[in-house]
């Protein structure tokens, strides 16, 4: 089936980048960003992301995440280790993440490299999960081929039973991910398709500030 969208196409017009005035890191920009983005009732999800990673046949895979914290070393997000991302992580450590906060226009790309956090620090977010959630970890096992008609919900009933008034277990293959960037563009949509761009890229320790063309 053929579908023609030549034709679908909007004009950009809601902000700018003002050039003159930035900050020295990208992550003061990006908590500035993402702080607009988390006050807007125009989107939903502000901390939904794009990761993307390298498998072992050399393509690209991406899939949304949710962003759990960003602080003075990068993005953390949590996950199955075992699960597709996770042992494409564990061959190449360099991983793209996205974020585009549509009724914003705005766009940021994050290159970096992931690393795991300590097992201390995904207890804790863990157990602040929902029970259900944390259920929910000790039945999938992310990624493996299971049967079509495989029941995970009676699954999660018997478990809820045996963990009813206990702590759950954090599964060992279970926990975050720290991405440390080396690169970080910002993208503000403007009218006629010239949109701003802004990339901060490490370098030795320092991060330069580069202007890019539309």
């Amino acid at each position: 089936m053929k579908q023609d969208l030549s034709d679908k196409r909007k004009d950009y017009s809601r902000n700018f980048i003002d050039f003159s005035n930035l900050p020295e890191n990208p992550l003061d920009m990006f908590n500035d960003w993402y702080d607009f983005a988390t006050h807007s009732d125009q989107i939903a999800e502000p901390y939904a992301m794009s990761l993307a990673t390298i498998g072992e046949d050399g393509f690209p895979r991406g899939r949304i995440v949710l962003l759990r914290e960003v602080n003075h070393d990068g993005f953390i997000f949590y996950t199955n280790y075992d699960s597709q991302k996770g042992k494409s992580i564990l061959g190449n450590q360099k991983v793209c993440l996205s974020f585009f906060w549509d009724k914003l226009e705005q766009q940021v790309i994050i290159k970096g490299l992931a690393e795991k956090i300590e097992a201390r620090k995904s207890d804790d977010y863990f157990h602040k999960r929902p029970v259900e959630s944390q259920i929910g970890a000790l039945v999938s096992l992310q990624s493996s081929v299971i049967a079509m008609d495989a029941d995970l919900g009676e699954e999660v009933k018997n478990l809820s039973r045996e963990y009813a008034g206990k702590e759950v277990p954090r599964p060992e293959n279970w926990g975050g991910y720290l991405v440390k960037p080396v690169e970080i563009e910002f993208w503000q949509g403007r009218p006629s398709r010239l949109h701003d761009r802004l990339r901060f890229s490490l370098n030795e320790g320092n991060w330069r500030k580069e202007r890019l063309a539309p």
